[in-house]
């Protein structure tokens, strides 16, 4: 595997060379990004790799939503269309993927939107939905067609951006130094006994500017309910689970269930995989080697794909449950972070409005 890495060395200097340029055309002018009088908040990573954009997304949603009309906007991978598409009362995970749809199903009140290229997908959404006051992108921290108002990263703790290296050697879509475009930084997936001195240390390797914060976050794992039912709260306690997964790094979500569970057994799939019928008949023949009296559980992501089969679902022997997972805020970085946000959104609201 070593020795593979560095065979892999010079296409990671040709894609790392392709990238710099286009970042160089940009920071030029000589590639066209256009910005909004709308507060326009992109979030994403250097990385590929579940950083944790999503419940970062969910938290701005929850920050936002009682103030402003919020929509997101997503590229909706892996959805089987193409092109705009505002989210409705038919849309499942097949139209506008599986994060726009986990969205969708968490907050009616919320616009949701996808679009391959968000320079005009932007003007076809405020068109459809002239009444939105802030818009977040979703995973959108390389695609610089569009100059967002406030540009959030995300980094996870376990392998962060400094530590990294461009693909395909590396993880890093982009060189460390992309990170100076941030706004906000944000470090995920911290262990809960993260210590003030190992921060300190973190955000001196991450060597901040003025005009940059640092943030560390966690991960936070909800109540867990019956699929279908998200206010009916259920405990797998003492139970056998067949954790059923299809997203990047399931490890965290295993180590979690295995403290409560009375045993689990991991099927995992990949990324935004959707689950076909002879996934289904896996979980039932592990259900029965086992001896029976399982219960399955899922992310919130993966139950927008599973949702997909509910003639699969319905014929299950045993009950799906659901795990929402949030993000917390270490220290005092909850108060820093949503001042920031707060700040921005209320700054070029007065602004769009002719208030300032």
């Amino acid at each position: 595997m070593f020795l593979l890495r560095y065979l892999l060395l010079p296409f990671t200097l040709l894609y790392g060379s392709l990238v710099w340029l286009r970042n160089r055309l940009y920071d030029a002018g000589f590639l066209s990004s256009v910005s909004f009088d709308i507060p326009v908040i992109a979030v994403g990573n250097l990385s590929v790799g579940g950083t944790g954009k999503t419940p970062h997304i969910e938290y701005l949603v929850r920050l936002l939503q009682y103030e402003y009309r919020v929509a997101t906007m997503s590229r909706g991978y892996k959805r089987r269309t193409r092109g705009f598409l505002l989210a409705d009362e038919r849309t499942n995970a097949l139209h506008i993927g599986d994060e726009p749809m986990q969205y969708h199903l968490k907050f009616p009140e919320l616009a949701v939107s996808v679009a391959e290229d968000r320079m005009t997908g932007i003007p076809s959404l405020l068109m459809h939905r002239p009444e939105i006051e802030v818009v977040l992108l979703d995973d959108a921290f390389q695609h610089r067609s569009v100059r967002a108002g406030l540009n959030v990263l995300i980094t996870d703790y376990n392998k962060p951006f400094y530590k990294d290296h461009i693909l395909p050697y590396g993880s890093l879509r982009e060189s460390r130094n992309a990170y100076k475009r941030a706004d906000l930084i944000v470090v995920s997936k911290c262990p809960p006994s993260l210590t003030t001195a190992e921060a300190a240390d973190i955000r001196s390797r991450i060597a901040p500017s003025q005009s940059q914060q640092v943030c560390f976050s966690r991960v936070r794992y909800g109540n867990a309910y019956r699929m279908g039912s998200p206010d009916e709260a259920v405990s797998f306690a003492g139970k056998k689970v067949l954790l059923l997964t299809g997203i990047a790094k399931p490890e965290p979500l295993l180590a979690h269930v295995e403290q409560q569970a009375a045993a689990v057994h991991l099927l995992s799939h990949p990324d935004h995989h959707f689950f076909t019928a002879r996934n289904f008949a896996e979980v039932e023949e592990v259900a029965k080697n086992w001896g029976g009296d399982c219960v399955v559980l899922t992310t919130e992501k993966d139950a927008t794909r599973l949702a997909l089969r509910p003639e699969l679902l319905s014929a299950m022997s045993m009950p799906v449950y659901v795990m929402p997972i949030e993000v917390a805020f270490l220290f005092n970085d909850r108060v820093v972070f949503d001042q920031r946000v707060r700040e921005f959104v209320q700054h070029q609201s007065m602004h769009y409005q002719g208030l300032d």
